[in-house]
């Protein structure tokens, strides 16, 4: 008996991770993937007319063992990874991908589909009905229904090389950002470096068995040197070293995988009759075109120029008085430090002791308690794949009632280690749907990478990662308070440009002095952050404001470019194609030896292809929305209730439809301009 094929036993009926071994993996997802035919088959075969029921409903809710099993493997894939993980990634990736393309290219099943979708005027359908009826329909259509059977096997071929390969691109930038590291024997050459940050490194090097101070490429490792090292040399060191990630003609390169990957594309769009793969995508997006895309953020653009010329030119003067003539992007975090220090007297590592994870975490579940009745209690019963990991039960308070009903499993996991890929994140391993009666919850989790605690010291965050931490906690909001039928319009199942919002509207409450007083207080004596240091956290929110707009938009145009323009990619280099898309928003001399494109996993791993745009695009939504929220109290319960129809709608509406509903009016962009720029 294989236990991934089973209906689990434990509480809710969580993961069993300490009973999955890695061989049960492969069997597992041939027997699923053959259980999943059999229920697509049962429908196909259905002697009865085809009906909303017997075939959109059936279709809905069939292979969801199979849907359970990929979350884990794919959510440890990318949190707990191995060897041996992802050498049955090679193997899984392209027996998923095939079976999905199986069902996609259908006929029989297309036929029934097309059959309810063409009399849907007979069904008395809901709303949320009538949405997984057009999805459904339009979804297998987006998948080569209608082409003919050569171009079907082309397709089914196309998407395997991309799936296989796209998993070959995330696999290079951890091989490339875990293969180096920078061993320092000189306490002189750490200058400028805090304390805390020097124990991190010193524990570091003492895991590698080695003496003095390691410096990764993680997140946690990198950014805190690149921002306090006073050694320029270093800092220009190692920053090249991560701007040559999967970019140094190794064995870890993927400088030809960008080709390949954006060719498969490009042949994927044209043989479903579009232009190119950002038209394929952009019409299922809030924002439906390319032209509009490139249009919103050239407007930004224009808007944010003059101010991150300004502010690089204030960073320019602070290094010319430090006898520096050309100021470059391995500079910046470090004047822009310096600086933010003289304007706001503060850095992020005085503010740190303020920010301890604990008590963050109890601030960002108190709000969740506070808007939308949410209540956590930690469980350590719940099987976890790692020591590090914690999983809370979560319970929702009725409406002017004591009772709480249980609401989801929340997982949460902090810190770094080598299996763990860099950045953060929300995932889920089961989505929240109802049937049978049953209103079935959701398992959440959120990843992020934060410094551990030391033996002396708790985990203690900047305010950079408190802001991290509140943005992935509005993704695991938006898919704990889901209220939908379906498993396929549950939660962040929305348009990709629409679920940067729950998260992106989060975080502005970091920035309330009311809500902060609450929970920034200093570790050891319980001092509450003083006023003027919450004034300048205020005054720093646009801080280098027009910088990050700059890095974004450049991000965005690179991104579109690539999937409108990869014909011209034919005669030119990566590198060269980069520094052509993303010229208008470099603010420094461009490194002939660094490119970002070939880490860029966003894009050619994650599933931001053709829209990144969407980060910007999200955050006109989030300005608006918190904007309504200060015009009523930050903590109106109306306004909370009223949004909190938008998160558990789902994707079982239009998301502007959504949008107007709770706040009267689509959002405006001004909104945006004047929380960035006063």
């Amino acid at each position: 008996m294989n236990i991934l094929t089973e209906k689990f036993t434990t509480p809710y009926h969580a993961v069993p991770f300490s009973a999955i071994k890695n061989e049960d993996f492969l069997p597992a997802f041939k027997e699923l993937i053959k259980q999943s035919e059999d229920e697509i088959n049962g429908i196909v075969n259905n002697p009865e007319a085809p009906t909303f029921e017997n075939v959109i409903e059936a279709l809905a809710y069939s292979g969801d063992q199979l849907d359970v099993a990929s979350s884990i493997f794919f959510n440890l894939n990318s949190a707990e990874t191995s060897d041996e993980i992802q050498k049955i990634a090679q193997e899984v990736s392209p027996l998923l991908t095939e079976h999905s393309s199986k069902i996609s290219q259908n006929e029989g099943l297309f036929n029934k589909i097309k059959k309810v979708f063409d009399e849907k005027e007979k069904y008395n359908l809901n709303e949320e009905q009538e949405m997984l009826l057009n999805e459904t329909y339009k979804g297998f259509v987006r998948s080569g229904a209608l082409l003919n059977e050569e171009d079907k096997e082309k397709l089914q071929k196309i998407n395997m090389d991309l799936s296989l390969k796209s998993l070959q691109f995330g696999q290079n930038v951890l091989a490339s950002t875990n293969a180096y590291f920078k061993h320092i024997t000189h306490k002189e050459d750490l200058a400028g470096i805090p304390e805390a940050i020097l124990d991190q490194y010193a524990e570091e090097a003492k895991e590698r068995e080695l003496e003095g101070w390691v410096v990764t490429l993680q997140y946690p490792s990198y950014i805190p040197f690149m921002t306090y090292a006073e050694n320029r040399e270093l800092r220009k060191e190692i920053a090249l070293a991560s701007g040559k990630k999967s970019f140094d003609g190794g064995e870890f390169d993927n400088q030809e995988l960008i080709k390949e990957l954006l060719q498969l594309k490009q042949q994927k769009a044209e043989l479903l009759g579009y232009q190119n793969y950002a038209d394929y995508v952009l019409e299922e997006r809030m924002a439906k075109s390319p032209v509009k895309v490139i249009d919103f953020l050239n407007e930004l653009l224009t808007k944010a120029k003059p101010y991150a010329d300004k502010e690089i030119e204030e960073l320019r003067s602070l290094a010319k008085a430090d006898g520096i003539d050309e100021l470059q992007g391995y500079d910046h975090a470090f004047y822009a430090e310096k600086l933010r220090k003289q304007k706001y007297d503060f850095n992020d590592e005085e503010l740190k002791p303020y920010f301890p994870l604990d008590q963050v975490q109890d601030a960002v579940f108190g709000l969740a308690g506070k808007l939308f009745g949410l209540r956590f209690e930690e469980r350590n019963d719940i099987p976890k794949y790692h020591e590090d990991v914690k999983v809370y039960e979560v319970f929702e308070s009725a409406k002017d009632s004591p009772e709480e009903h249980f609401k989801a499993l929340l997982y949460v996991d902090y810190f770094p280690r080598k299996g763990k890929r860099a950045g953060a994140w929300m995932t889920s391993y089961k989505n929240q749907y109802k049937k049978d009666g049953e209103n079935s919850r959701p398992h959440i989790s959120i990843v992020c990478n934060f410094s551990k605690p030391t033996k002396d010291t708790p985990s203690l965050l900047t305010f950079q990662e408190v802001t991290t931490l509140f943005h992935e906690f509005g993704h695991a909001l938006h898919g704990m308070l889901a209220e939908t039928q379906y498993p396929s319009l549950s939660g962040t199942s929305v348009k990709w440009d629409f679920v940067e919002l729950p998260s992106q509207f989060l975080e502005n409450f970091c920035y309330e002095p009311e809500f902060l007083k609450t929970f920034a207080k200093h570790y050891k004596t319980g001092e509450v952050l003083p006023d003027e240091k919450i004034e300048k956290i205020e005054q720093s929110k646009s801080f280098m404001e027009g910088y990050q707009t700059m890095r974004q938009l450049g991000f965005g145009l690179l991104d579109m470019n690539y999937h409108t323009k990869v014909g011209e990619l034919e005669g030119e280099s990566v590198k060269a194609f980069e520094d052509k898309y993303t010229k208008a928003t470099t603010l420094y001399p461009i490194n002939p030896e660094t490119a970002m494109s070939p880490s860029f996993s966003h894009i050619f791993q994650g599933g931001y292809s053709a829209g990144y745009y969407s980060y910007k695009w999200a955050e006109v939504l989030d300005a608006d929305a918190f904007q309504y929220f200060k015009e009523n109290g930050i903590f109106n319960p109306e306004t909370a209730a009223k949004y909190k129809v938008l998160l558990s709608s789902g994707g079982t509406k239009d998301p502007m439809e959504l949008y107007k509903s709770f706040r009267g009016s689509e959002p405006k962009v001004e909104s945006l301009l004047k929380r960035a720029f006063g």
